[in-house]
């Protein structure tokens, strides 16, 4: 990753900030994005800096095309006007509703976060990106089996970033740009502590071949394997990171 220029969506805590270290560690310089919480990016920031690694921060809504823009514009103005690696990150639950529940305005909302941003980040970035260049999608592992209950939007949210997925990397394989996703299953971030109840984590892990949760840093070690040269054919790919618990 030496010399390469990376911006990860969401990239301030939980998987996206040891996403953001781990390319930051491999030589990248990184453009962190985040939305909700400075704290955590300025946190983010600082452990980069503390390890050697040199990074930006820049909010942005992921879901608004001017904020998108404004994201790239920031990091091609710190790093010159080529992006070699995009690693969409950003995401959400939002909320657990049945479809009795689940009204418009939810539906949109969740579309938004985890599908919307995908194809605006995509389409901003590219014009930026020359061959050997790299875009890591997240999915779930909700999108192969429906999600846990009341999780049916955002299962279909990330169901659409697998055919995103494959469909980009279509059009962007003829240019040497490789377009690949990874479909995570329990990983213990901030996700499930808010979403998941205890009592549902315990069993889950329980049922997992490997007998625990995955942690973000083996996440993020995949990410940055399909955004470097060793995965150079791999390509419309999603791999599954679940323990076990699904296969494809």
């Amino acid at each position: 990753m030496k010399g390469k220029i990376a911006i990860v969506t969401g990239g301030a805590r939980d998987i996206g900030r040891q996403v953001s270290l781990k390319l930051a560690a491999a030589g990248a310089k990184v453009c962190v994005n985040y939305f909700g919480n400075k704290d955590l990016a300025d946190e983010t920031l600082q452990l980069i800096k503390d390890a050697g690694g040199e990074a930006i921060v820049v909010y942005g809504d992921m879901t608004k095309a001017a904020d998108v823009k404004n994201v790239v514009d920031a990091c091609t103005a710190a790093y010159g006007n080529v992006i070699h690696v995009l690693v969409n990150v950003a995401g959400g639950l939002m909320g657990r509703k049945i479809l009795a529940d689940l009204d418009e305005e939810f539906w949109d909302g969740v579309m938004n976060v985890n599908l919307k941003s995908v194809y605006l980040s995509a389409r901003a970035v590219t014009p930026y990106m020359t061959e050997g260049g790299a875009i890591v999608n997240f999915s779930s592992q909700a999108a192969r089996d429906g999600g846990g209950f009341g999780a049916l939007a955002y299962s279909a949210a990330k169901g659409g970033v697998l055919t995103l997925t494959k469909g980009l990397a279509k059009e962007f394989g003829p240019k040497g740009i490789r377009v690949n996703c990874v479909s995570p299953g329990m990983i213990n971030t901030t996700f499930h502590n808010t979403f998941t109840k205890p009592e549902v984590r315990t069993n889950v892990a329980a049922a997992t071949p490997l007998r625990r949760e995955g942690r973000p840093e083996e996440v993020a070690d995949l990410v940055v394997y399909l955004a470097g040269d060793h995965s150079s054919f791999i390509n419309g790919e999603s791999v599954e990171i679940n323990g076990g618990t699904y296969f494809v």
